[in-house]
């Protein structure tokens, strides 16, 4: 009686486990894709392209961007940089994905970690690298880290505040003096290179998180992970270099080369931006050069209507993919889109705009990542107060760009070390002879390497 009891026992105990386990299945993560062999290029050699999901597809997806890789990688694109994936707060909410619900889920709005796990891998079979933009100052105000006050910098009532110096009212700011929340935060970081094997992170806000703590994050990740991981850090403090950074942003260029096309500052004011911004870089560091991002083509404004229409953003953009630093392109403004382009609602691009500026670009970013030249030689300027003229020398190769800042014919006198000098025009693949004097049409742009 006894034996038959526990036999019995033991079945109804067994029948019962497995009723609860059919009705409760426990929650698992989709298995990683096999990892594709991939190779993460080197920071000088980077050619970033950010996408923001709501605007990149019709779907306003993460599958939308799978769809597009083979588009983003004909551009001469080797690093997508993803905006914010995760799900968004709900609790004074204005739809912004810098407002970080969960910091290890994919937003449903976005898709699964299984689609962000299938556009890692398809990246990767395609030479690209894909990193995640990655929010560390501030949370949704219904992230679960709330329930740990002591993780958030409070007011004297003790209340929980949202970051000083902003009127960001839909996030509640981090307290870095809490060492617990700093591990956690490591941790939802390390969770996406281990499940959906990104290859670094965008670090939102860089300039607002101590440094200490993106010192212990980046030697957290280092040890973490055999991969040369990119980390770029919005923001443009030196100290994020020796906090290791490979790269942060170029907002002083950015300025810069507004004001010079808008008529308020002359070219020289660029080469001397380009050296001020990197002086006292560690080698192999970088600055990331831009003509717009998500902040500025929704806040600002387009390339197309801070420089004056296509012509005049192209030409921005040739200055600012070759003079110096790690070029980023925004989706959209490839082809030119006028309008501000929203990041808290929908707004899909219209793709089938201006196809002849869409090759221009590619065709300058083509021959930016597999010029040598462009991003080893020795930098050489030449006064002008209207006419971007530089070069570039690698033993006997040079490389010479000429950029005309102005919506109208300037007559550019050459260089005695140039006159006389033969060259193939990149883009065009025309020769060329600079002789006494160039006239060069509104924001004409030549790409002139050595025959």
């Amino acid at each position: 009686m006894k034996t038959v009891s526990c036999i019995a026992f033991t079945l109804l105990f067994t029948i019962l486990l497995s009723c609860t386990k059919k009705d409760n299945p426990p929650k698992v993560d989709p298995d990683p894709l096999p990892p594709v062999s991939f190779t993460i290029p080197q920071t000088r050699d980077i050619v970033m392209y950010e996408i923001n999901l709501r605007a990149y597809s019709n779907s306003g997806d993460i599958h939308g961007v799978t769809m597009g890789l083979d588009k983003i990688k004909a551009l001469g694109v080797n690093v997508i940089w993803l905006m914010p994936i995760y799900p968004i707060g709900e609790l004074h909410s204005v739809n912004s994905p810098y407002s970080v619900k969960n910091y290890t889920e994919v937003n449903p709005e976005f898709g699964s970690l299984s689609d962000l796990q299938t556009l890692v891998s398809e990246a990767h079979s395609k030479g690209m690298a894909v990193i995640l933009d990655w929010v560390a100052n501030h949370t949704a105000w219904d992230n679960s880290w709330i329930d740990n006050p002591d993780w958030y910098t409070r007011d004297a009532n003790g209340n929980i505040v949202i970051p000083p110096g902003t009127n960001w009212q839909d996030v509640a700011d981090l307290n870095y003096d809490n060492q617990e929340m700093r591990l956690k935060m490591i941790e939802a970081m390390k969770f996406w290179i281990d499940t959906a094997d990104i290859d670094g992170f965008r670090c939102d806000a860089a300039d607002m998180v101590p440094y200490d703590f993106w010192q212990q994050a980046n030697e957290a990740l280092i040890g973490f992970t055999t991969k040369d991981l990119i980390m770029l850090a919005e923001g443009n403090r030196n100290d994020h270099f020796s906090a290791g950074f490979d790269l942060n942003f170029s907002w002083d260029f950015y300025n810069q080369i507004k004001k010079v096309f808008n008529g308020t500052s002359t070219v020289s004011s660029l080469f001397s931006t380009n050296n001020s911004e990197y002086n006292n870089i560690p080698a192999r560091k970088h600055k990331l050069r831009f003509t717009t991002n998500h902040d500025e083509s929704a806040w600002d404004a387009t390339p197309m209507v801070l420089f004056n229409g296509k012509s005049g953003a192209l030409a921005a953009s040739a200055i600012t993919i070759f003079l110096g630093g790690v070029p980023l392109i925004y989706d959209g403004q490839e082809v030119g889109v006028v309008e501000n382009i929203p990041f808290f609602s929908n707004s899909p691009i219209n793709w089938s705009l201006n196809p002849d500026m869409k090759d221009d670009y590619a065709k300058m970013l083509h021959f930016y990542a597999s010029s040598k030249v462009v991003k080893e030689g020795v930098l050489s300027t030449y006064n002008h107060a209207s006419v971007a003229a530089f070069s570039f020398k690698l033993e006997t190769e040079v490389v010479v760009i000429l950029v005309n800042t102005k919506n109208a014919v300037v007559s550019y006198t050459i260089p005695s070390d140039l006159v006389n000098t033969n060259w193939t025009e990149a883009l065009s693949d025309a020769s060329i002879t600079l002789a006494g004097e160039l006239d060069l049409t509104p924001y004409e742009f030549l790409l002139l390497k050595s025959n």
